[in-house]
């Protein structure tokens, strides 16, 4: 779990590790994220989506048939964590071409009593196009989903009201069977999103 305002350490060294392992090919066979040798299996998570259209409706956190699901835990007042990686996201997306149809971002709100569905939709709309915005205000579910995923979040409110927010800066790609097949931490950047996404699409096909 990484407080937003204190990554540049760990930015710096994972920026360091993904140029030396792109420096050695253009076309990656190896990832930059975590593979784990059993996957987490969170297929069986919901939590509900939110539109601005219309009411909540439970969203299962499993990528559409031959697609990939980005999901990523933050908050929309999120400095620069959340912001940065959307970009890194959108970036990967735009390297990625027509193949980038067939990955989704859910953004899953750690502070669903300041992130209303319209922030939320307005926030990260703002980054990708396809995408699902996931928030509920009762913390034990939303507890079930962090667990599920290994993450964790914390708020703080100090003496003079600040709302002081953590929380795991990781990206989750799960695979259509609910399978976390990839765990990207902050700090890889559009070339490590772009490099184990293109692995992963090319496994699929």
């Amino acid at each position: 779990m990484i407080k937003s305002t204190n990554f540049l350490k760990n930015f710096l060294t994972l920026t360091t590790f993904a140029t030396l392992l792109f420096s050695c090919s253009t076309e990656s066979s190896q990832f930059v994220g975590l593979v784990r040798d059993q996957p987490l299996d969170v297929s069986k998570v919901y939590l509900p989506e939110e539109t601005n259209a219309s009411p909540a409706e439970p969203f299962n956190t499993v990528a559409a048939n031959g697609e990939l699901l980005i999901l990523f835990f933050g908050y929309t007042n999120c400095p620069d964590l959340c912001p940065t990686t959307l970009a890194d996201i959108r970036a990967a997306f735009a390297r990625i071409g027509d193949d980038a149809k067939r990955v989704s971002v859910a953004f899953v709100t750690v502070d669903p009593e300041r992130d209303t569905a319209q922030l939320l939709t307005n926030y990260v709309g703002s980054f990708v196009d396809r995408f699902h915005v996931l928030r509920t205000t009762d913390f034990n579910e939303l507890q079930v989903a962090k667990d599920a995923f290994l993450a964790s979040s914390t708020i703080q409110k100090t003496s003079d009201g600040k709302v002081e927010v953590s929380h795991t800066a990781t990206a989750y790609v799960v695979d259509d069977s609910g399978l976390v097949v990839d765990e990207l931490p902050f700090g890889v950047g559009a070339d490590g999103f772009e490099n184990d996404l293109k692995i992963l699409l090319r496994e699929i096909n």
